[in-house]
This record gives C-alpha cells, structure tokens and sequence, in this order.
C-alpha cells in the first residue's frame, strides 16, 4: 500500500481557525433559509486543507433530517476564514421524495381523457410493422412461416377433439360464416346493436372529438368478421379508454398507434436587441411637435432664467 493511499484514507483533521468560524457559517445559512429555521451546529467535518463544512439542524416543516451545510476556508497563512457556499443536504434520516418514475410505466389503464394524448415509442412491443410490399415478413408476423407452423400446431391440438367438416364443401363455409347456429341476429339485431355501440364509442362522443386521428388507422385495432366488421373493431389498447370493447371505426383517443408526441407550447421568439447604433433623445422637443410654444420653452431654458 502506497503512502498516498494511507493519507487519503486517514480521516482528515479539521483546520482550526474554519472549525472555530460557527459564527460565520451559521449567519452564512440564517441568510440563505428563512428565519427561524436554522437548529443547532451538529457536527463539522473536513473536506481538504483549510477547507471545513459547518452542519447545522434544520428545523423547516416538511424537511425531516435535513441539515445546512456551510463551507468555509481561508488561504494559506491567513487569518480571515472565507464564505465558500451554503446549501440544504439531506441526513441519514431526511425525508426524501420518492424516486422519479417515467411516465410511460406511471400510466395506468383509465388514466386517459378527452384531449390527451399517448404517444407511442418506435419500438413498441405491442405494435409491428404493416404491409410494407417486401417479399420476406417479419419473423413476428402473423403471415410468416415461424407464425404459421405455431398457428397449424395450435390448431392440430385442437382439430384432434373436434370434427371439423370437409374444407371447401358448403358445411365449412357455413361454419366459417358462423350461419350453422340454430339462429343468429336478424338485421333489425344487427341495427341495435350497432346503435348501442357507436352511442358508447363512436364519432360522436368527446373522446372521439378530441382524438388525433380515427381507430380506422390505428394499429391497435383488432378486425372483426361479418357485416359489423365494416363499421367496429376491437380495441387492443390497454392504456386506453375502450380496452377490450368494440369501437367504431370512426371512433379515436389519445392512445392511437400513429398518434404524434405531445406538441411543444410555443415560445415568443428572443428580442433583437442592436448594441452597435445608438438612439438620440433630445433634450426639447421639434418645432412642429409638442403642444407647448417654442418661445415658452426657450423663455425658461432648463429652469434658469
């Protein structure tokens, strides 16, 4: 072990003139903090050569074991101890606020309103890339290989416990249909449904006015079959306001997938101020300005008769 390693770990021994200025160190923080609210000295600690922090109890509400801390010095073979800087540190015991969370894991399902907005990152794992006229998909996509064998495996597991009828006869198209049920919606049903749904999340609600853009072009919006596919979706979303439920194709919210970053407020631009020419401000006014004759003006120069 060298010997600067030794001096730098042996605790530092206070100079005595910077530990003897509590005098100056305590008016130093009763003149940065409000009156009153500077404790007791508690403790003073070395931080170089003539260099010393001052310690003093803060007795401010709502800053629990925080301490002012004033640094002193004074140079070399002088006498006069100098003010170096006063702040408020935080003790062992101090109350701290909690640490900083980002927004985007603050947020929680409901938390979104009429007019905000919800950007969403580039690489957001809820999203991928759409229809891009290249031959090779993503290997997530739902068209690609990869997904295909998964998606036939799935359905292997399943097709073992159900009879499926023969692909291509009319049975099938039936089932694909969802017409081999003993009955389905007529269009008076169809109609309900469909005003039910667009009263709650469609074009017309404040949300949908507020919103950036329509689900139409959202990437969260999950396609349904039928005629009803036409006009409603299901949103995917899971921070916005019809998780799970079926919007409009007409309907939006902050949350949409292409929806643009929160728009910065505007700044009025810095004054232009010219420092190279200079303003001349006479001392009378011009002859054909004013409200005040001139001979008057030239009667009483300046208050001197």
């Amino acid at each position: 072990m060298s010997a600067a390693t030794t001096r730098s770990r042996t605790p530092r021994t206070p100079d005595r003139v910077c530990a003897e200025a509590v005098e100056l160190a305590r008016a130093a923080a009763e003149d940065a903090a409000f009156p009153g609210v500077v404790g007791e000295h508690v403790s003073v600690v070395a931080e170089g050569d003539r260099v010393v922090t001052h310690f003093f109890e803060c007795k401010e509400p709502g800053y629990r074991g925080w301490r002012w801390a004033v640094t002193v010095t004074r140079a070399s073979r002088a006498k006069n101890v100098t003010l170096d800087e006063t702040v408020l540190l935080p003790g062992d015991d101090a109350l701290l606020a909690p640490e900083w969370v980002p927004w985007s894991e603050r947020l929680r399902p409901g938390d979104m309103g009429p007019g905000d907005l919800l950007p969403t990152d580039a690489d957001d794992l809820r999203l991928e890339q759409g229809w891009s006229d290249e031959d090779a998909p993503p290997p997530n996509s739902v068209v690609s290989e990869e997904m295909a064998e998964l998606v036939e495996a799935e359905d292997a597991d399943v097709t073992d416990r159900v009879v499926v009828p023969a692909r291509g006869s009319i049975t099938s198209v039936a089932e694909e249909l969802g017409m081999r049920r003993a009955r389905v919606l007529s269009r008076y049903g169809l109609h309900s449904a469909a005003d039910r749904w667009d009263e709650s999340f469609g074009a017309k609600t404040p949300m949908a006015q507020a919103a950036p853009a329509s689900c139409v072009s959202c990437g969260f919006l999950v396609k349904i079959g039928g005629s009803l596919g036409q006009a409603f979706g299901v949103c995917a979303n899971e921070f916005g306001p019809a998780d799970g439920r079926l919007v409009s194709l007409s309907y939006g919210c902050g949350g949409h997938s292409e929806a643009a970053v929160m728009p910065k407020p505007l700044r009025p631009a810095p004054p232009v101020l010219d420092s190279m020419a200079t303003d001349e401000f006479p001392l009378r006014p011009a002859d054909d300005t004013g409200s005040v004759p001139v001979t008057d003006l030239l009667a009483s120069d300046l208050g001197h008769s």
